[in-house]
């Protein structure tokens, strides 16, 4: 395979995603599995009162912890890693290092530096491989402005890479998946159908043209989050990764006390992603997320391979913003800014509980 960074050139017949059982953000524990493991967890309950300065926690699966320091500053602490889901091991550095970042942006923060997090199959890995992945992290790190300032390594039986993410907002600008209100427009700013790209992939069925889409998609850094979180009519906000959308649309619902009504045919998508659902290039963790939550979901006339894209596990993917029609415009024009043009309004909030989704 062809190097990508002049500075470090590689060829080797090594496929990452040989190694892994899962990929990306497709190997998350399931949701309702996880909400299991964390039911009744004897510190949740007491959190806010035992620390009044700990402002985002685990109460309403939000993206990252935030904890404030003082009246202007509060720092937001993340940590994300997982398998390769791509055999080239600086892509796969540089999608992880972005999808863990993608946390701090989500709740309106500023990363300020991250800690690398490294398991890797020694035996089995050269190290130039190893060494790829990793500046594939820093890379993405270098376009973020940050710099990897430590980080933890393992000898594991499968190749994990991620990053702790430590940034930093004003505590009033905290952006958190509860929030949203009765009339809120919601938009999207990635397309979807990662996880059904990766699927596909591990088959054999991908083109060089998606292929190129999926790497421009999870390597696009979701940087317009410090810019959202200025706007007072921007309510709600977080990312889709491996619950797919409609996981992490019915954590804001849930969160929010509300419900939410999308049109399947303002979903954003990647090229193709609709003729691979079709003929089945579908992962376990879509199915599994269904499995999870799909009691919360009516979907009105949609087909099979529509309700696969709703639950498609993404890898880095896009903001979901919650926000009043009249900022709407406004959150365009950031989103236009920095560089998010396939950005779309996708549905709204309203009242009562869980997500209808129409053919539209």
């Amino acid at each position: 395979m062809n190097h990508p960074d002049p500075d470090m050139p590689l060829d080797t017949p090594v496929r990452l995603t040989q190694f892994s059982h899962g990929g990306g953000c497709g190997c998350k524990i399931a949701p309702a599995v996880l909400r299991e493991i964390l039911a009744d967890t004897p510190f949740a309950s007491h959190l806010a009162a035992a620390c009044p300065d700990l402002l985002v926690g685990i109460e309403h699966g939000d993206d990252a912890a935030v904890y404030r320091l003082n009246d202007s500053q509060a720092i937001v602490a993340t940590t994300d890693f997982f398998m390769p889901i791509v055999d080239d091991p600086y892509e796969f550095g540089r999608i992880a290092a972005t999808n863990a970042l993608s946390d701090v942006y989500a709740m309106g923060g500023k990363p300020l530096f991250a800690l690398a997090i490294v398991g890797m199959p020694i035996n089995k890995l050269p190290s130039e491989v190893i060494r790829s992945i990793l500046a594939g992290g820093e890379s993405v790190c270098r376009a973020a402005g940050i710099p990897i300032a430590g980080g933890h390594s393992i000898d594991a039986s499968e190749p994990i890479y991620g990053l702790v993410g430590i940034g930093v907002v004003h505590p009033d600008r905290v952006r958190k998946n509860a929030g949203g209100q009765a009339g809120d427009v919601l938009v999207l700013g990635k397309p979807l159908g990662v996880g059904l790209y990766s699927a596909a992939l591990k088959k054999g069925a991908l083109d060089d043209a998606q292929y190129r889409a999926m790497i421009a998609a999870t390597t696009q850094l979701n940087t317009p989050g410090p810019a959202l979180a200025l706007l007072d009519g921007v309510h709600a906000l977080t990312d889709i990764t491996g619950f797919g959308l409609l996981g992490h649309l019915l954590e804001i619902t849930r969160a929010s006390g509300l419900a939410a009504r999308v049109e399947m045919a303002r979903l954003p998508l990647l090229p193709g992603v609709a003729g691979l659902a079709q003929a089945g290039h579908i992962t376990g963790a879509s199915q599994r997320n269904w499995a999870s939550y799909g009691h919360e979901a009516q979907l009105d006339r949609l087909d099979s391979w529509q309700q696969a894209i709703l639950t498609d596990p993404q890898t880095s993917g896009g903001l979901l913003v919650s926000c009043a029609p009249d900022t709407l415009a406004a959150v365009r024009d950031v989103f236009q800014r920095h560089g998010f043009v396939e950005a779309a309004v996708i549905g709204t909030l309203e009242s009562g509980s869980g997500v209808t989704v129409t053919v539209g």
